[in-house]
């Protein structure tokens, strides 16, 4: 069992769940059932409710003992018996039904309209009858005083078969060129067919004459087209709902013209089926993708539901707040929302099944199936399974199985399950921990400056009243984790991140710079303002001349705004340089620490050699003497020369010693000190040298032992003569 909740409305589905495939034997259904924790907690409120292939109509019958379903392949009917939430009988056809009308109180009497033009009489024990009419029918619907059955279709004609006498009467010729739907109403017995033109047609079936035209499309708002008229139904003796093609439901009294209220689905979609409900005063539309329960004075969606596949039709049961559903797939929906009303007396459990069960969400549609992106599956280390079968391509990643996916998880990350229990409990006691000084601060723990940018937007004056309203993000349960998990704060030291700054600055900029040309405006119209005043109360021509004199300021001010708008897009595009610039030198500073790890090692190993007089492998610092430290070792170069700087000239030949080379002793009269070093760029020449040689010496090696050699070759002796 499914929960979802639309505007504090929840709606029960009763059918949600995988279904166990048929050629499955009953031992291993029930061992499926036993091992999968969904399947058991799933609800099979009527035992194999469902169609092989399609189902296309469904009924439930006026004593409200019996569903009754059709559909394929092959076409056939099921009737399940509520009593004991099981089939009772399933009979097949010749051809699809298009649809089908219970006659009698129970599944005794049943007439079946086909695809080819057939129409079957079906009894209780099976077909009575069967015989065609001259045109294709779409609807039909049975005349209880007159025993009569009208059948609408392609063509301007209202076939009537009596079933007392078993012929057919005069039909009623109608204006439109085909029709779509009919109606019967239950207490005064009026007959209403919707047309293809989008006119509704109203006949007494007392007398054969038509009583009054009904113009639909004339009163819809906004559509080009005459959208025809698809679904008709009567809610008491004097309202009735009509759907039409273009996706709206219209509400009418018969004894007026203009519609009480006019429903759109927003998806421009037939409307295929319409039901009342009088106790909540609801209506139920259904169209291919949704069906929706709104109110029939207001308008105002009560609730929703959407659609996995196509949906056909669906039939509620009166006075309850539980309905079916047909629709292009094996299993027919079972839904109860409690709003609507209490459950049928043949399952009153589920009243006190449903108060027990809390709200669910479903975040995954695969639930045996993990989505993951192309860079997800290369942590994992499973590149080499693209192309395989144990991964499914879809958009940018693959779909691969639950199972697979958290064992590769377990290995790469074997710790992983452990940082999570340890950061929920550390949530859990900052969450009941409460602060000595109890500080009332609006802000949240991630993202401040977000916030605080939300909530100046929020409440700038500037904003309209509308805007104003608008609730913020800050209170909005949906980004409620973004200010509260760590997970997802702003990086401002990753490489996006810097790439869009230009662009945020330029964002703010624009914002300050219209905040202060409205500012300017105001100021401009207020003086504007006072030079009008005082034209008016002297009317000497200096202030005239000072009148245009302010208009030629006002012309160079817009030509200084132009200046000004250029000189930002320079400034823009500045930065942005930049910012790519800076971007590009860190990538070249990276990749040039990659290439210098080997001279970094050469150089800690020559600064870790033992010294020739006898002191130790790492000198030590005492007062102002300097040391050769591990960090120096790791930092690279750069930060051990200005160390090297810093030191004293004693100190900075031991290390020199150290690192460039030997300081050895010479016998001469100007210097009796003479010391050996070599150049960073010969070294780094001298080091790819010897990378150059290794490949090299690689590649000749590959090539020996692909070329053949010389001595399988053998000569043949050719004579000339």
């Amino acid at each position: 069992m499914f929960v979802n909740e639309v505007n504090d409305v929840k709606i029960y589905n009763l059918s949600a769940g995988k279904s166990v495939p048929d050629w499955l034997t009953d031992r291993r259904k029930r061992s499926q059932l036993m091992k999968k924790v969904d399947s058991r907690r799933q609800i099979e409120l009527i035992q194999d409710f469902d169609m092989p292939g399609v189902c296309t109509s469904i009924r439930m019958s006026p004593d409200q003992q019996y569903i009754l379903a059709t559909g394929t392949y092959k076409p056939r009917v099921k009737c399940f018996e509520v009593s004991n939430l099981s089939i009772k009988f399933e009979r097949c056809f010749d051809a699809e039904v298009t649809t089908f009308e219970v006659i009698s109180d129970d599944y005794s009497k049943m007439v079946f309209l086909q695809c080819d033009r057939y129409v079957e009489i079906h009894a209780a024990h099976g077909r009575h009858y069967r015989l065609r009419i001259p045109r294709f029918g779409r609807d039909m619907k049975y005349h209880k005083p007159s025993c009569d059955m009208f059948i609408v279709g392609v063509g301007r004609d209202i076939f009537r078969l009596n079933l007392e006498r078993g012929q057919f009467l005069q039909p009623l010729e109608t204006d439109g060129s085909c029709l779509n739907a009919c109606e019967v109403n239950p207490e005064h017995h009026l007959l209403i067919a919707g047309t293809k033109e989008g006119t509704v047609e109203a006949w007494d079936p007392r007398t054969k004459q038509r009583c009054s035209t009904l113009d639909v499309a004339m009163k819809l708002p906004g559509v080009k087209e005459f959208p025809s008229v698809t679904a008709l139904k009567f809610r008491n003796g004097l309202h009735m709902g009509v759907g039409t093609a273009s996706g709206h439901v219209l509400i009418y009294d018969i004894r007026a013209k203009q519609p009480l209220l006019v429903k759109n689905h927003l998806n421009r979609l037939p409307i295929k089926r319409l039901a009342f409900n009088p106790a909540q005063n609801a209506v139920y539309s259904l169209d291919e993708a949704t069906l929706k329960l709104w109110d029939e004075q207001t308008g105002k969606q009560i609730a929703y539901v959407e659609s996995t596949s196509s949906f056909n039709d669906f039939c509620t049961i009166p006075d309850t707040g539980m309905f079916f559903v047909a629709q292009e797939d094996v299993k027919m929906m079972t839904y109860y929302v409690p709003a609507m009303g209490p459950a049928p007396r043949w399952c009153s459990f589920l009243d006190n099944l449903t108060e027990e069960i809390e709200s669910e969400v479903v975040e995954n549609v695969y639930d045996d199936y993990q989505f993951v992106t192309a860079k997800e599956l290369a942590e994992l280390g499973m590149e080499h399974l693209v192309g395989s079968n144990l991964l499914k391509g879809y958009m940018h990643g693959y779909f691969m199985d639950a199972r697979l996916y958290n064992k590769a998880k377990a290995v790469v990350e074997p710790f992983a399950f452990d940082r999570f229990r340890k950061d929920k409990v550390r949530q859990e006691i900052e969450s009941e921990r409460k602060s000595r000084l109890q500080i009332e601060s609006k802000l949240p723990k991630v993202n401040k400056e977000l916030a605080l940018k939300i909530m100046d937007e929020q409440a700038n004056p500037s904003n309209s009243a509308k805007q104003r309203n608008v609730p913020s993000l800050l209170e909005d349960s949906r980004f409620k984790a973004m200010f509260e998990n760590a997970d997802f704060e702003v990086n401002k030291s990753a490489e996006e991140y810097r790439l869009l700054a230009p662009v945020l600055n330029r964002l703010d900029k624009s914002k300050a710079k219209e905040l202060k040309k409205r500012v300017e405006v105001a100021h401009v119209a207020e003086l504007h303002a006072d030079e009008a005043q005082q034209r008016e109360e002297s009317d000497n021509d200096e202030d005239l001349f000072g009148f245009e004199k302010s208009d030629g300021e006002t012309k160079d001010d817009s030509g200084d705004e132009a200046s000004s708008d250029d000189d930002d897009r320079r400034e823009y595009v500045k930065e942005m340089k930049q910012a790519y610039k800076q971007v590009k030198r860190q990538r070249e500073e990276e990749e040039e620490l990659e290439e210098d790890e080997p001279q970094q090692d050469e150089i800690s190993d020559i600064a870790n050699r033992p010294q020739t007089n006898g002191h130790s492998q790492q000198p030590t610092t005492n007062g102002n003497r300097f040391t050769l430290t591990p960090l120096d070792q790791h930092q690279g170069s750069s930060l051990l020369q200005q160390r090297i700087k810093k030191a004293s000239l004693q100190d900075r030949v031991k290390v020199m010693s150290q690192l460039e080379g030997q300081v050895t002793n010479v016998g001469r009269s100007l210097g009796n000190r003479q010391m050996t070093f070599e150049v960073n760029k010969q070294k780094k020449s001298q080091f790819h040298a010897k990378k150059r040689e290794a490949e090299m010496k690689k590649h000749r090696e590959e090539r020996r032992s692909i070329v053949r050699p010389i001595k399988s070759l053998r000569l043949k002796k050719v004579n000339f003569k």
